[in-house]
């Protein structure tokens, strides 16, 4: 190096490439929003269609399995207490049954 040059050298930047650069992650970013927008809304219209396929709303189904797992866990609860079952682990034996 001579006396005359600098002695850091200095970063330069096309800034017509950086310009089209961003440019173009801003289109693609916008094709995406635009792709994921649509998709959603497929998704949406397909999960509507299939609950109003149902015979009856969502609330009402899940208040049928809630009544059906609160009867199971009664008529359980229940033959524990009455003996009708064997504890878990004591096997019965074939002879008994």
């Amino acid at each position: 190096m001579s006396n005359g040059e600098n002695a850091t050298a200095r970063f330069q930047m096309n800034s017509g490439l950086l310009a089209t650069g961003a440019a173009l992650a801003g289109i693609g970013s916008l094709l995406g929003l635009a792709g994921l927008t649509i998709s959603m809304v497929a998704v949406a219209a397909a999960a509507r269609r299939y609950v109003n396929e149902r015979g009856m709303p969502p609330t009402e189904l899940a208040r049928h399995h809630i009544a059906k797992a609160k009867a199971a866990t009664a008529a359980g609860a229940s033959a524990w207490r009455d003996g009708s079952t064997p504890p878990p682990g004591n096997k019965v034996s074939s002879a008994r049954r």
